[in-house]
């Protein structure tokens, strides 16, 4: 099984990244993918996250400092999940983490099974 995140990148407040995660050597669409992050000296926070339901598609949950800013979506011919992130703030710097879980989602990372290595997002000032 293999997450793998990428899409982090340095860029200025107000501005907009794309995270991507691929995951691999499960069946895509049996798994919540959520994204969570940590800065440094803090303890990893709940971004977002999205689960497959066969008969309503796909349900999104997102953190209070993130909502209507971050957009989580999947792809699951592609076995890929976003998070599109726009109005950047410094706040936002953080080391960011995909993670799957069979089933439905959830805001506890250690409900999750599998982690990415996680990708760094660093929004100057």
């Amino acid at each position: 099984v293999q997450v793998v995140e990428s899409g982090g990148g340095l860029v200025q407040a107000g501005g907009s990244l794309r995270l991507s995660c691929a995951l691999s050597g499960l069946t895509f669409s049996n798994y919540a993918m959520g994204w969570f992050r940590q800065a440094p000296g803090k303890e990893r926070e709940f971004v977002a996250s999205v689960s497959w339901i066969t008969w309503a598609g796909a349900t999104t949950e997102y953190g209070d400092s993130v909502k209507g800013r971050f957009t989580i979506s999947r792809d699951n011919p592609k076995s890929t999940v976003y998070l599109q992130m726009n109005s950047l703030k410094p706040e936002d710097t953080a080391a960011y983490y995909c993670a799957a879980r069979y089933g439905y989602s959830s805001r506890k990372a250690d409900e999750y099974g599998y982690w990415g290595q996680g990708t760094q997002v660093t929004v100057s000032s």
